[in-house]
């Protein structure tokens, strides 16, 4: 049977296939789009199969706020070279899987896995993608924040993104796409001191403790100086008490309060490539 340039075309349009593997699978199905559809996936379950030990580091991290503001998502798809993750068609399918779960509210990884994304499930359309493309392709992350208000940023290069919701909703523009640019910039590990894990302070006060011995501090003043590190750690690592980057005078809880005086952020999320 002759297979139409039409006919590689209108499967090229609908799989993201290469147009040989397009023809190939035409040919293999007499013509049949459904079946050649079919073969298609089948070649992309076998790749997927065959490149599952590879590592798949690179990618392209996106973050999107749902049309009322009050949920956001942030998202890695990871792929094997930088080739790939520079490539308009995977950042595009990227969009496209967290646009899908931002417009449906999906709240973690599983459940975005398996929600249907034009007849497939998200998960069936990764493979696919391991297939057209010829790399490992893979859900690296999702994490979503809600509040009465979100925001998100990506950093240009697609390789970190951050979101975070607010306690209030109001004219706070500014404000949310500012803070959404420090976590980006620089990676709190918790909102403020209350949330950071106790044994993360329990694990920085003995590394104070070691430290201050190692100087030849005298034993009673161990503890005293351990604890001004560890408010130290505060300063640097969770938000609110970070230096705001752009007037390092004040915190970034500092900053909120200048915008409204309850004004406060009650979740946050980072992804980066390394």
């Amino acid at each position: 049977m002759k297979i139409t340039a039409q006919q590689v075309n209108e499967l090229r349009k609908i799989t993201g296939a290469g147009m040989m593997d397009c023809k190939k699978a035409l040919v293999e199905s007499d013509g049949d789009i459904e079946k050649a559809i079919d073969i298609l996936r089948k070649k992309g379950q076998k790749v997927a199969a065959k490149r599952a030990d590879r590592s798949a580091n690179e990618g392209v991290v996106l973050a999107k706020v749902s049309d009322d503001k009050t949920f956001a998502a942030v998202i890695m798809i990871n792929c094997e070279t930088d080739f790939v993750a520079k490539n308009a068609d995977f950042i595009g399918y990227t969009q496209s899987v967290i646009d899908l779960a931002v417009a449906n509210k999906i709240k973690n990884a599983d459940d975005l896995k398996a929600a249907d994304m034009n007849g497939d499930t998200v998960e069936e359309t990764i493979t696919h993608q391991t297939g057209v493309i010829g790399e490992k392709i893979e859900l690296g992350a999702y994490e979503v924040v809600e509040g009465a208000s979100t925001y998100a940023y990506i950093h240009p290069g697609n390789r970190i993104a951050s979101i975070a919701a607010f306690n209030k909703a109001g004219d706070f523009d500014v404000a949310g796409k500012d803070v959404v640019m420090q976590i980006a910039a620089m990676a709190p590990v918790s909102l403020d001191q209350n949330d950071v894990p106790e044994e993360v302070k329990q694990r920085e006060i003995e590394i104070g403790k070691d430290q201050a011995r190692q100087e030849g501090k005298p034993e009673e003043m161990l503890e005293r100086i351990a604890m001004g590190k560890l408010n130290k750690f505060f300063k640097e690592n969770t938000l609110l008490n970070q230096a705001f980057i752009k007037d390092t005078k004040k915190t970034v809880g500092q900053y909120l309060k200048e915008a409204d005086k309850d004004l406060t952020v009650v979740a946050f999320k980072r992804l980066a490539l390394a």
